[in-house]
C-alpha cells in the first residue's frame, strides 16, 4: 500500500483544515434518521478541534446535479452533528466565495463549521480545477476522510488533495490499514464470502477475487446463476440465465488459480416470499417447479463455517439470503455469528463492507465483534475489484 500521511504528521495549532466527510445521511421528517456516518467523523473531527485548528467540513448530500436544490441541503445535519460532537457546529450558505470566506474568518481555533453541499456547484463532479482553486483558497490543508467518496475524482475528493497538503483522516486511516490487512498484505489462507442477488453487478469482484483468494463462498442470489450454469434446476429461483457461461468461466479462473470454490451443497425454499412463508431444505438441484431458493441450507453453512475456521483472513461482502425476512435471515446470521466469534477470539481478521452486508451484520448483532465493518458501499467494492480509487491515490505521497 503507498504511503500517506496522517495528522499526527502535522502542526495544527491556527490551520484551516479543509476536511472532506461523508454526512451523506439518511433523511426522514428533515431529521437524521441514522448517524452512523456523523459518529465516525467524530475522531478526525476531535483530534483537529485538540490541536487548535479551524476545523471546515465538505460534504455532499444526494445529487443535486451542480444546482443548488434546497431539499439537498446540509443545513438540517449541522445540529445532529454537532449533538453527536458534543460541541456546537456552524453552518455556512456556500462552500466558496465571499460567505465561506467571512465564516471562516469569524472562526476561533477548535471551532467547526460546516459549508453547503458541495455538489450545489457543477465543478464538484466535473473535478474542475477553477472550483478546486476556489475550495483550496479557504485552508491551509486538507484532510480527507471520506472513504467511502475516494472512488469519485471530484473537486473535493481529488483535485484538492494537489492543492494544499493533503492527509488522511482518522476514519480513512482506520479503513486503508483494515483494508490492507484483508487484501494487500493478508494472513493466509485467505477467504471470501460474496453474497447478493446479481451475478452482473459483481462480474470484476468475483473475477479479481479469484485471483487472490485461497477461497471464496458464493452466496445469495447470484448462487443460483452458478447452479443454473452447472446444470441444477433453480426453480422459480431468480437467475441471470444468459450468465451461465460467465459463471462457468469464473470457476475456470478459480482453478485455475488454485481458489477453492464453496458453492451451496443444500438451499432452502418456499413457494413464494413472505414472512414466516413455510419453507423446505432442498438438496441442490431438487428444486420445484415453483419453488425459488431464498437461503443457504444448513449443510452449506456448517461447510462454510469450516472453511471460515480454517482461514485467517475473511472478507466479506453480501447475503447469503434473503436476510431482512426471517426465516431466511438464518443462513446468514448463523454465519455472520461464527465469523464474528472466531475475529472477537482473535483467531481472525474479519473485514466486511457494502450496504446489504452492514444491515446483514448489524441484524445478526455482530458488526462490532468484525475486525473491521466499512460503510463505504460503492468504494468498498471498486476496492475489491483491484481498482485505484482517486482519492486514495491522492493521498499517497
Amino acid at each position: 500500500m503507498a504511503a500517506f500521511q496522517t495528522l499526527d504528521d502535522v502542526e495544527l495549532a491556527g490551520k484551516r483544515a479543509l476536511v472532506r466527510v461523508d454526512l451523506n445521511v439518511p433523511m426522514e421528517d428533515g431529521k437524521v434518521s441514522d448517524d452512523t456516518r456523523l459518529r465516525a467523523a467524530v475522531p478526525t473531527i476531535e483530534k483537529l478541534r485538540a490541536g487548535g485548528a479551524k476545523v471546515i467540513l465538505l460534504a455532499h448530500f444526494d445529487r443535486p446535479k451542480g444546482k443548488r436544490v434546497p431539499s439537498m441541503s446540509l443545513k438540517p445535519i449541522a445540529p445532529a452533528l454537532a449533538e453527536v460532537l458534543g460541541h456546537p457546529v456552524a453552518f455556512a450558505d456556500d462552500c466558496v466565495g465571499q460567505v465561506a470566506r467571512d465564516a471562516i474568518a469569524a472562526m476561533k481555533p477548535g471551532e467547526v463549521l460546516l459549508l453547503e453541499n458541495v455538489r450545489f456547484h457543477p465543478g464538484e463532479e466535473e473535478n474542475d480545477a477553477q472550483f478546486a482553486d476556489a475550495l483550496a483558497a479557504n485552508g491551509d490543508l486538507y484532510v480527507n476522510d471520506a472513504f467511502s467518496a475516494a472512488h469519485r475524482a471530484h473537486a473535493s475528493t481529488e483535485a484538492l488533495a494537489h492543492r494544499l497538503p493533503a492527509y488522511a483522516g482518522e476514519q480513512m486511516r482506520l479503513e486503508l490499514d483494515a483494508l490492507h490487512r484483508a487484501l494487500g498484505h493478508p494472513e493466509r489462507p485467505v477467504m471470501g464470502i460474496v453474497g447478493g442477488s446479481k451475478v452482473s453487478t459483481k462480474l470484476d469482484l468475483l473475477k479479481h477475487l479469484v485471483t487472490k483468494l485461497d477461497k471464496l463462498a458464493i452466496g445469495g442470489g447470484m448462487a443460483n446463476t452458478f447452479l443454473y450454469a452447472q446444470g441444477h434446476d433453480v426453480g422459480a429461483s431468480y437467475c441471470e440465465k444468459e450468465l451461465a457461461e460467465t459463471a462457468r468461466e469464473i470457476i475456470r479462473l478459480a482453478g485455475q488459480n488454485n481458489c477453492k470454490l464453496f458453492l451451496p451443497i443444500d438451499i432452502v425454499v418456499a413457494e413464494k416470499l413472505a414472512p414466516g412463508a413455510p419453507a423446505r431444505v432442498r438438496d441442490v438441484g431438487s428444486v420445484d417447479d415453483d419453488e425459488r431458493i431464498l437461503d443457504a441450507g444448513p449443510e452449506t453453512v456448517e461447510r462454510l463455517c469450516r472453511a471460515v475456521a480454517n482461514s485467517k483472513t475473511l472478507i466479506w461482502n453480501g447475503p447469503l439470503g434473503v436476510f431482512e425476512m426471517k426465516p431466511f435471515d438464518k443462513g446468514t446470521v448463523e454465519a455472520a455469528r461464527y465469523a464474528a466469534g472466531l475475529a472477537k477470539d482473535g483467531k481472525l481478521v474479519a473485514v466486511a463492507g457494502g450496504g446489504d452486508t452492514v444491515a446483514a451484520l448489524n441484524a445478526a448483532g455482530v458488526a462490532d465483534d468484525f475486525t473491521f465493518v466499512s460503510t463505504a458501499g460503492g468504494a468498498f467494492l471498486e476496492w475489491m475489484e483491484g481498482k485505484t480509487l482517486p482519492g486514495v491515490a491522492a493521498l499517497s505521497r
